[in-house]
């Protein structure tokens, strides 16, 4: 039996975890993160890629090409997560489950972040628990993939 893939998108800025306002989005870097995934996604019997980038488009190519390719995604659309209506269009394509995660609760932040462009068309949504929100959705992904 082979394993299922998840991809796991990073929006814009995220490069610069654990230096970036670490009060807000705390001290640990996108490389721990990612590795923690692959090892926790090893133990729940999946494969996790994560691909991070600054660049709208890049993403919504990086998401149009993982609904041939994957099972799930989880998505921390970031900045975007508030302006692009190109990701969530991109996003509609993916006909297996996505969950939306946010380091911080973006409803306790600025009246501007409060509106998520993904949010009603995500399967679910975690949001407020630092990093430890991506794990929670890969341990969340596995039971809705099996």
């Amino acid at each position: 039996m082979s394993s299922k893939k998840v991809l796991v998108i990073h929006g814009p800025n995220l490069n610069m975890l654990g230096k970036r306002e670490p009060g807000i989005y705390g001290k640990t870097g996108l490389n721990d993160i990612n590795k923690d995934l692959l090892r926790l996604g090893k133990k729940l019997g999946l494969v996790v890629d994560s691909f991070q980038s600054n660049h709208e488009g890049a993403i919504v190519d990086k998401i149009q090409e993982a609904s041939q390719k994957y099972e799930g995604l989880i998505i921390n659309p970031a900045a975007y997560t508030h302006t692009s209506i190109a990701i969530r269009d991109a996003l509609l394509l993916f006909k297996a489950p996505v969950i939306e995660v946010h380091l911080s609760n973006i409803y306790k932040r600025e009246p501007f972040r409060h509106k998520s462009m993904v949010a009603d068309i995500a399967t679910a949504t975690l949001g407020g628990f630092g990093h430890y929100g991506y794990y929670m959705a890969l341990e969340a992904m596995a039971r809705m993939l099996k």
